[in-house]
């Protein structure tokens, strides 16, 4: 009984790095079937994961936030607004390698199935994105990379993978992020990571199912 209980907690504790190793074999054979070396595949698994808790600023603008204080006769009293800094990031792992690692793809395939492909995610993702204020987007994870498959095996044939792969990152972080930069700015929220929080899971875990189901 205590050998039953000891394997029970011990695989209760691996867990974790048994999801993890799964997750990374899913990945690794989507960026292989992408064109990459299995060392490749590996620098761009770890390098977007670790980058995700990257994020490099690139503007910040002043904002003001409306506080006021529960009180019985509040039109008696004056309370200035708070004004604050926030800042607009740019998350390493969830916009700058899917993009960079996207416009290599985009040299070998047809361009103009491509950027229909990538114009459908774009679309698809506006629509379903939602501004959480405060914390950010939030995004469907599984309805952007099905998108994606279902417009590259209609578009670009024999070129399915790459283009899954480019309209699931780029549509994802153009559709949700860049869109809806200008509703992002005023959710109140000190600092806004492109690429980051809700959507990083839209970008580059979109990009690495997309590709894994042109399989």
């Amino acid at each position: 009984m205590f050998g039953l209980l000891s394997m029970i907690l011990i695989l209760i504790l691996l867990l974790p790095a048994l999801l993890f190793l799964f997750y990374f074999n899913i990945a690794a054979i989507s960026f292989t079937k992408l064109g990459l070396s299995p060392q490749g595949a590996m620098l761009l698994f770890v390098f977007s994961l670790v980058g995700s808790i990257i994020n490099i600023p690139v503007s910040k603008h002043k904002i003001v936030v409306e506080e006021k204080p529960e009180m019985f006769f509040p039109f008696l009293f004056y309370y200035p607004p708070r004004v604050r800094h926030q800042v607009i990031a740019v998350n390493v792992g969830g916009a700058i390698i899917p993009t960079v690692f996207a416009i290599y793809l985009l040299g070998k395939v047809p361009i103009f199935p491509a950027i229909m492909a990538t114009a459908i995610v774009a679309l698809a993702a506006h629509a379903m994105a939602r501004v959480v204020p405060g914390v950010g987007i939030s995004l469907p994870a599984f309805i952007p990379p099905l998108v994606a498959v279902g417009s590259a095996f209609l578009l670009a044939g024999d070129f399915a993978a790459p283009v899954a792969y480019i309209a699931g990152s780029l549509g994802t972080l153009i559709g949700a992020d860049l869109l809806n930069l200008k509703k992002i700015k005023n959710i109140g929220a000190q600092v806004v990571s492109i690429g980051g929080a809700g959507v990083y899971d839209g970008i580059f875990l979109v990009g690495v199912i997309a590709a894994f189901l042109t399989i």
